[in-house]
């Protein structure tokens, strides 16, 4: 029987409530064996100075490989670079990653399918224009919210964040929500995923804020292909069984922000 990792071990340092989930799912999906490292946020919620002492920013997801042409092990991070180098090893088979080029139109720009061209976008938007403003609706809720703030002082912030809200934050995640929904609507081969019939390495990296929005935004009424696309998700095999790691080595999961 082949081996999978080829020869490599991998480790992934995982941290709860965090982006790491992903990562986890994708190995799964790719049937690589890999050993798991759990850390715990301060009661700062920041991470453990631990995992400094793997990544210098002290970040998770954060995963090793070792093998016997390297003298020391790669260190990666960032969950899009993390996932593409995970694919481009370990995914020969073009499991997760649609074919590039339509037929006939090999190493021609433009030439691309359409399949391929969202997955490559879709890659990308996850962190650099959807989680951004997920983030920032987060921490304006927690500036409603804040504890130990005096009362005749709470009146004030809370104005503030709601106008940002307001004007800024939920126009945009608004926005985002209906792209999202309209990209579904066109799915190649009318989906169900995003880049079409097959789940991609790019489904497994929206997975984390479209699944963490839906436990804080009502989605079914306005954007019920997003909702369905959610609930798709959480009930593929290989998210199921990262889930199921989680709970056997740390004892709970929380898909949330």
């Amino acid at each position: 029987m082949a081996d999978a990792n080829n020869g490599a071990k991998i480790t992934l340092y995982w941290l709860e409530k965090s982006r790491s989930q992903r990562i986890l799912w994708l190995l799964e999906e790719l049937g690589v064996s890999y050993e798991l490292k759990t850390f715990k946020r301060g009661s700062d919620m920041l991470a453990p100075p631990e995992l400094k002492k793997i990544h210098p920013l002290g970040k998770s997801p954060v995963i090793t490989i070792e093998t016997e042409h390297t003298d020391k092990p790669l260190v990666l991070a960032e969950s899009g670079a993390i996932s593409e180098y995970l694919c481009d090893h370990f995914d020969s088979a073009g499991k997760l990653v649609p074919k590039r080029y339509a037929e006939g139109k090999e190493g021609q720009v433009g030439g691309e399918s359409e399949e391929w061209m969202r997955f490559r976008y879709f890659m990308h938007y996850a962190e650099g224009t959807l989680m951004p403003f997920l983030v920032f609706k987060l921490v304006m809720d927690t500036v409603k919210n804040a504890p130990g703030m005096p009362f005749f002082i709470k009146p004030i912030p809370r104005l503030v964040a709601s106008k940002v809200e307001e004007m800024f934050v939920l126009p945009n995640v608004n926005a985002n929500f209906t792209f999202l929904e309209e990209r579904l609507k066109t799915a190649p081969d009318g989906g169900p995923f995003l880049c079409g019939k097959q789940l991609t390495a790019a489904d497994i990296m929206m997975s984390f804020p479209v699944i963490a929005a839906a436990s804080r935004v009502p989605l079914k009424e306005e954007y019920p292909k997003l909702q369905e696309y959610v609930d798709r998700l959480q009930q593929e095999e290989g998210y199921k069984k990262a889930v199921a790691k989680v709970v056997e080595v740390d004892g709970k999961f929380d898909a949330s922000l």
